[in-house]
């Protein structure tokens, strides 16, 4: 009896041959019918080479950067297992030595359509800052004696013209809760190494920890509730006028650095803002509003700012708020916008949605905001978050379902929207942007690692997607820029390639709100050069120019 091997057929047989033709028509078919289809197909010759360059990059690295032959030891001990598409956090380092990072990091991305203000910090920069400036005070629900408390008690940092106690007491048993005391004292009289030990424990308060971004088995709710406590010290240091322009210019010079002209972030303070070296906070949201305009003109005016195009805000209120603050936070978006049109672009609703208010428990407030805005003729669109839970069919999972009904235009994370093909189909119709945010979603404990992300299932139906950061400073990324998120992708997805990831910044641009848009215009206006406003055509034509210039460095530098 011969051997099975003896009897396979060869690798030029017609058979095989077949099959391996019906495969190939396949995968074309299939190419034809993703989100990025059109733009692949009309690259340029320039663009094209540049593409197939980082292919090769990719493949290359793959076998000698992302393999624990390389190097042993690393790989199973300070890293664990080497793979490409590994978790954030432990490929971050690597990641950062690579070829592939240095043509992601010149990528001209486009708009960040997706980040919250108070996570988007340097937080070392914003520390070392915040210790110099005069009257900067501190204070505790708690005596900070204990590593317990220090982890868990609720920080408050304030202008204050004078202290409630020395600023030694705060780390005593006989501190009296929320006392203010001088920060820079208690800052020098930190018990676990003085100033130093003090910025390194602030910064603990402020970011999640790779051991965070780990413990996968803890769950969602409980990375959560760290992630939250990260915003609630984070708020204090920064809604103090001298501390916001600070955070501003930081953040776009940084922004500017890492290929973003454009960004939108998410805003939902409290009236707890002050102005420099006052105490009481203010009545509105006007001077707030003041500084982020002189910020931006002289950001504009620099050097370095030149080809900057802006930021706006879409004013998000918290999903957990009771009615009646909720709607006084509503009234403030709605003055706030007449009061500053171009910096106010829509409306969102933020926080954990595991354990806050549904769209659905929301809608008569929902539909009172829309209601004002006509009254008062302005345009306020949604701009929701939906579907960023693991939940299929309940009623977290239901807010896409209301999101799309309510017209929102765009979507924040849309990570369970793979499971609902009806909904998807709606969302291609009716042009509805995913603003994916992978690392965030992998942090957060949505998927182990980019490889199991639901985003390249969204592009292969067709689904319009860009890629945005939503947090990176509290998520530990160390960076405010959007590079990791792309790298990820880009390392991660073997059909998405350096032209998926060009599909993905037009998208942002294509889809930002430059400007008020009545929803006809609105979608009208996606359709590139020549269908929206003159702002987009604009900008459009100015990241495609960017794109051929970049591709010409990719060949330039990489050629060979």
């Amino acid at each position: 009896m011969s051997q099975p091997r003896d009897n396979l057929p060869p690798r030029s047989s017609s058979q095989f041959q077949a099959h391996l033709v019906a495969r190939n028509t396949l995968k074309w078919e299939e190419q034809k019918l993703r989100a990025d289809a059109d733009f692949k197909k009309n690259l340029s010759p320039t663009a094209r080479q540049a593409c197939e360059i980082s292919d090769r990059i990719r493949d290359e690295e793959m076998r000698t950067v992302w393999t624990p032959d390389v190097e042993e030891t690393m790989a199973t001990t300070k890293h664990g297992a080497v793979f490409p598409g590994m978790m954030f956090m432990q490929a971050k380092e690597r990641m950062e030595g690579t070829k592939l990072w240095r043509i992601v990091r010149r990528m001209p991305k486009g708009c960040l359509l997706h980040c919250h203000i108070d996570a988007m910090a340097d937080f070392e920069h914003l520390i070392d800052e915040l210790l110099k400036l005069p009257g900067m005070h501190l204070s505790a629900n708690m005596p900070l004696v204990t590593a317990e408390a220090r982890e868990d008690a609720k920080v408050v940092f304030r202008y204050r013209n004078e202290g409630d106690a020395d600023g030694k007491a705060i780390w005593t048993p006989e501190y009296k809760a929320r006392n203010f005391v001088l920060l820079s004292d208690a800052a020098d009289s930190f018990p676990n190494g003085g100033q130093a030990g003090f910025v390194s424990w602030l910064l603990s308060r402020c970011m999640l920890s790779t051991m965070d971004s780990h413990e996968q088995h803890h769950g969602i709710n409980a990375i959560w509730e760290k992630f939250e406590k990260c915003f609630s010290v984070v708020g204090t240091m920064t809604h103090y006028e001298p501390m916001l322009r600070c955070l501003l210019r930081r953040l776009m010079r940084v922004l500017k650095d890492d290929g973003i002209n454009w960004v939108e972030l998410r805003y939902g303070w409290p009236l707890n803002y002050c102005r420099d070296r006052q105490e009481e906070p203010e009545k509105d949201y006007t001077h707030f509003f003041q500084v982020v305009e002189e910020e931006v003109k002289l950001f504009q005016d620099s050097k370095e700012g030149r080809g900057f195009w802006g930021v706006t805000f879409i004013w998000s209120s918290r999903r957990s708020m009771e009615t009646q603050k909720l709607l006084e936070h509503m009234q403030h978006c709605i003055t706030t916008k007449k009061r500053f049109p171009h910096l106010i672009a829509g409306f969102d609703l933020v926080g954990h949605e595991d354990q806050g208010r549904s769209l659905d428990s929301l809608l008569p407030e929902l539909l009172w905001f829309t209601e004002e805005c006509k009254k008062e003729r302005i345009q306020l669109p949604f701009f929701f978050h939906a579907g960023e839970t693991l939940g299929d069919g309940d009623e977290v999972d239901d807010n896409l379902f209301d999101a799309i009904l309510l017209g929102t235009r765009r979507i924040g994370h849309g990570y369970s929207l793979y499971k609902h093909p009806k909904l998807i189909n709606m969302v291609k119709d009716r042009r509805i942007l995913i603003e994916s945010c992978p690392i965030s979603n992998e942090v957060l404990r949505l998927c182990g690692s980019i490889m199991a992300h639901p985003l390249p299932a969204l592009i292969a139906q067709g689904v319009c997607c860009s890629l945005s950061n939503d947090g990176p400073a509290i998520l530990g990324q160390k960076s405010t820029g959007v590079s990791h998120d792309f790298w990820q992708a880009l390392q991660g997805w073997k059909n998405l390639g350096l032209a998926g990831l060009g599909n993905l910044a037009e998208n942002s641009v294509r889809w930002a709100a430059f400007e008020d848009e009545e929803d006809t215009a609105w979608w009208q206006g996606l359709g590139g050069i020549g269908s929206g406003t003159r702002a987009r055509d604009n900008w459009l034509q100015e990241w495609r120019e960017e794109w051929e210039g970049f591709c010409a460095w990719v060949i330039e530098e990489y050629g060979n």
